[in-house]
């Protein structure tokens, strides 16, 4: 199925690609053909990601520091990349997340996720689909969600309130644009380790083997498994598949809904030191 230019003369943009599955994603695109813009805050992070990923694919790489919560610099960035000819695809990758006891959240810190996951991702496919469809030109676009935006999930409120957004987006999209050339898909994964991800939302370490394994299947996901999903629902054979969400957990939300419903088992002490954790 993955032939070597399964993405050949495609241009792809992941937001929050220089880390976690945005930079397996991005990886694999490239080993199947495609070119690759990544985008991020952090600069240096970016400039170590684009070096990594050009070592097998030189001159096929391009990096762009974005905030994608300001709008005007989604705009900017699109600009210099339409630049140089139309992106074919967008994976709306950029995350932002962290449990608390929802009574806790500050305004900002809903806004916080909120301002990356939805109105971020709302920014750059909009972007994106203001310029496709002016120029007549096919695209695709796929959205990374998670099972939770149907079920929601305690102690992520702004996480599942974010995630519910974008697949709405995604689905009422792909009928607004889906004749006129543009496909929305999303993906909704279960636990796919990753540092930064499970620093944030996983306490202690005998909860990380219950998150990583708590599915019919018993272990976490693999990366490339998530990143070859990605590839052939941006690929022209997945031509027909549009307004589709694609759970990809072992089975772990038909076993039992709501992923961070287990951080019930927290003790005040437990609380406190997530606190503490993120005031450093």
């Amino acid at each position: 199925m993955f032939e070597t230019g399964l993405l050949r003369g495609k241009r792809v943009l992941v937001t929050g690609g220089g880390t976690g599955l945005g930079l397996s994603m991005g990886k694999r695109f490239l080993e199947l053909g495609a070119s690759l813009a990544i985008c991020g805050r952090r600069e240096e992070v970016l400039k170590q990601a684009t070096a990594g990923l050009e070592q097998s694919a030189p001159g096929r790489v391009a990096w762009h520091r974005c905030d994608i919560r300001d709008a005007a610099a989604v705009d900017a960035m699109l600009d210099a990349l339409w630049a140089e000819g139309p992106l074919d695809a967008l994976v709306n990758n950029a995350a932002g997340n962290f449990i608390a006891k929802t009574e806790e959240l500050s305004p900002r810190a809903i806004d916080a996720v909120l301002g990356i996951v939805l109105h971020g991702s709302a920014y750059v496919t909009v972007g994106c689909g203001r310029r496709w469809l002016a120029e007549q030109h096919r695209a695709s676009v796929i959205s990374i969600v998670t099972t939770y935006a149907w079920t929601g999930s305690a102690y992520v409120v702004p996480s599942a309130m974010a995630k519910a957004g974008v697949l709405a987006m995604t689905r009422s999209l792909a009928v607004e644009w889906g004749g006129r050339g543009v496909r929305l898909n999303a993906i909704a994964p279960g636990p796919f380790p990753t540092q930064g991800a499970w620093e944030r939302l996983v306490p202690r370490p005998d909860m990380a083997k219950r998150f990583e394994t708590n599915n019919p299947l018993g272990r976490p996901g693999r990366h490339e498994e998530l990143a070859n999903l990605a590839a052939f629902l941006l690929s022209d054979g997945a031509g027909y598949i549009n307004g589709e969400v694609v759970t990809i957990d072992g089975g772990e939300w038909l076993q039992g809904a709501g992923q961070f419903n287990f951080l019930r088992e927290l003790t005040d002490a437990d609380w406190d030191e997530v606190r503490k954790k993120k005031g450093k």
